[in-house]
């Protein structure tokens, strides 16, 4: 074969085509690379913004376990903000459990203890941080196989028609074998207008498997104190396997504080002087008309969410902003913020 004046044989001309189609696709991989990893457009001298991802320590996510984590579930719960008389009540409960295993090893009598809770308190109080982490200190105590935690409410437990209530919460139950079965607002199970309502066929079917799986279940049930003793008070059955309560209280206007600056540092935010000092009045007038629907840890990462938007939208009318104008909230981001 002759290219070029060249005259060269079919396997070198063949090994020439392979190998052009191979620098080929490598060139074309480079370039692509390149593009998908750039989030900067040169051409609209704009960045682009993906996955923008706040770290919430007060979410339902909180206080699930973190494999690449070293601290364990005692430390989680010691570094919560406030929450003295929570972290107080669990851990008696798990002094309780370790004497206990003490006395078995001793070949002497050990009582029974139900190891189902109540937690009684306002949203955003931390019931749902706290729970993740009784499920997994239960695993480390080895009441339970795992420190599975799943969460439900009302719809997860009733369905709409005759007969499949019972169906539905047999499911959930055995979702949360060998863990701990997490009911927010339980109190929604037992409406105060009494019905054509399947709740009370929920609670039956649920009442039965904490019995028949007593070994391998732990059900908390959460919600307003007022609403959760007409709960438990409403079947007998409640009554005698929950008799531990646990109460959140509100936080105070210094813990809501510090939660707003743990929002800050998880997420490599500041926030100028002036800003906290509105920040600190503001929340003042605000805790003075609190009711039970505050929502405590929830408002304030509303207001962090809110305050990083208008950061955001201040930001966008200017180029090339420093890495500090970046991180800083000012007092214009959080009066508008604020607002109500």
């Amino acid at each position: 074969m002759n290219i070029f004046g060249i005259e060269i044989s079919k396997r070198t001309s063949l090994l020439l085509i392979i190998g052009g189609f191979l620098l080929l696709g490598f060139l074309t991989y480079e370039v692509g690379k390149d593009e998908e990893t750039d989030d900067y457009d040169v051409e609209n001298d704009s960045i682009e913004v993906r996955d923008l991802h706040i770290k919430d320590p007060y979410a339902a996510e909180a206080g699930k376990k973190d494999p690449n984590s070293q601290t364990d579930p005692y430390q989680e719960l010691n570094e919560l903000i406030g929450l003295t008389e929570v972290k107080n009540e669990v851990m008696s409960l798990v002094n309780f459990v370790k004497v206990q295993k003490q006395r078995e090893e001793k070949g002497l009598k050990v009582p029974k203890l139900s190891f189902h809770l109540v937690f009684t308190g306002s949203p955003g109080t931390g019931k749902t941080t706290v729970a993740r982490i009784v499920a997994r200190i239960y695993h480390d105590l080895g009441i339970l196989k795992t420190d599975h935690l799943v969460e439900a409410d009302r719809s997860d437990l009733v369905a709409e028609y005759v007969g499949q209530t019972a169906i539905k919460t047999n499911a959930l139950v055995d979702s949360a074998l060998n863990g701990v079965l997490f009911i927010d607002e339980a109190y929604s199970l037992t409406p105060e207008k009494q019905g054509a309502d399947y709740g009370q066929e929920a609670i039956a079917t649920l009442l039965k498997r904490m019995e028949d799986d007593r070994d391998k279940l732990v059900v908390i049930v959460a919600g307003y104190p007022d609403e959760m003793k007409r709960f438990i008070e409403s079947n007998p059955g409640l009554k005698s396997r929950f008799t531990r309560y646990i109460d959140f209280p509100d936080y105070t206007e210094q813990e809501l504080i510090d939660i707003f600056g743990l929002y800050l540092k998880k997420n490599e935010y500041t926030i100028s002087n002036d800003a906290r000092v509105y920040m600190k009045e503001k929340l003042q007038e605000v805790l003075k008309h609190r009711d039970k629907f505050f929502g405590n840890a929830r408002y304030m990462r509303n207001v962090f969410e809110k305050a990083v938007q208008c950061q955001a939208n201040r930001l966008s009318r200017q180029k090339n902003a420093s890495a500090q104008q970046l991180m800083e909230i000012n007092l214009a981001d959080i009066k508008e913020a604020m607002q109500e």
